[in-house]
């Protein structure tokens, strides 16, 4: 979502630099550079080296004084760097991209660190409302500080081509097979276990089933060890990050989305744009859902319900591009940039 503002951003007015929590050279940073984007290096926050991370995030400010504005979306130490960029005199903003944690020591952490970034924050953007009623609580949603910023996409980029769909399936040796897929980080609130032992089901039902993962992270050994254990090491293709969604999302048959939490679920929005029928989990807001493609079910349901609605996928409506549903709905990127030019040269006057 950030990597898509700043590619279409007036950047002979506003420019964007990094400041990221690990020494590894990031998926972005040369094209960052390349847009005259300059990538920091700050530590990674444990809640352990707090004093470490504060003294880090003052010696940056201290070294960079051109800044106006810092624009927040690493949700679990906000509250600290948004509170020392205020002493700089430096305008802030929070934006919340997910909505809850999961229910172990990590998901209380983030819980009791970033809590008090809404009483800190100049301003506040969430992707939808229930992730800034989960991140910021009812009293600043409901206030004039609070804007949705839709994660918008480029449309015309994602729309769908038999053609596209005919090479890409061949090009990842899917024949005829009946494609599930998946985008998004391999994260506990994505869900990927639940998501396989759905898959397990299809596949038992249709053989010539495949799954695709689009994506990567930290529960990576996790979810190949399930793979696994379920025998689906020769269903299952974990394609890694892509910089190539759109065409992939045409090579699928269906789009399964069981997260335990989302803010919006971007994913969900470029399936539709390319016509794909998807099954998605009650957790995802409701927002997300911009055409009839879309059905939801509890994760209550159990394993074999999906199942079902996802092999009753199998024969669906004629796949066609849904760019007007998007356009409507406020998921245009050129629009959406046009009204953060509009909020960063007034720091959010104009919303008020």
């Amino acid at each position: 979502m950030v990597m898509n503002l700043y590619r279409h951003i007036d950047r002979t007015r506003i420019q964007f630099d990094f400041v990221i929590h690990t020494p590894n050279r990031g998926y972005y940073e040369e094209e960052i550079e390349a847009l005259g984007g300059i990538v920091y290096r700050v530590p990674r926050f444990t809640g352990f080296n707090i004093l470490t991370y504060i003294k880090a995030w003052k010696t940056f400010f201290q070294g960079n004084r051109a800044f106006s504005a810092v624009h927040g979306h690493i949700g679990s130490s906000a509250a600290i760097y948004l509170a020392i960029a205020k002493g700089f005199r430096l305008f802030t903003i929070a934006h919340s991209h997910g909505a809850g944690n999961t229910p172990d020591f990590k998901g209380l952490m983030y819980s009791f660190f970033s809590f008090p970034t809404r009483f800190i924050a100049d301003y506040f953007f969430a992707c939808s409302r229930a992730a800034g009623l989960s991140r910021f609580g009812k009293n600043i949603v409901d206030s004039h500080r609070f804007t949705i910023v839709k994660n918008a996409i480029v449309i015309e980029e994602f729309g769908f081509s038999q053609e596209i769909r005919t090479a890409f399936r061949a090009q990842l040796h899917l024949g005829d097979k009946f494609v599930l897929g998946h985008v998004g980080r391999f994260d506990p609130l994505k869900n990927h276990t639940f998501l396989l032992e759905v898959f397990k089901l299809v596949h038992e039902s249709c053989p010539d089933s495949i799954l695709l993962l689009v994506g990567d992270g930290e529960e990576r050994s996790h979810i190949e060890r399930a793979i696994d254990i379920l025998g689906l090491t020769d269903s299952v293709i974990l394609l890694g990050s892509r910089s190539d969604v759109s065409s992939i999302l045409q090579a699928m048959d269906v789009f399964v989305f069981p997260s335990i939490a989302e803010g919006l679920g971007i994913s969900l929005i470029e399936a539709q744009a390319t016509g794909l029928p998807c099954v998605v989990s009650r957790n995802v807001p409701s927002e997300a859902k911009i055409t009839n493609l879309v059905d939801f079910l509890s994760l209550r349901d159990n394993k074999t319900k999906w199942a079902t609605a996802v092999l009753e996928k199998r024969i669906t409506v004629h796949r066609e591009s849904h760019h007007n549903e998007l356009i409507e709905y406020g998921y245009d990127i050129h629009k959406m940039v046009s009204q953060l030019e509009k909020f960063y040269m007034h720091k959010g006057k104009s919303y008020e």
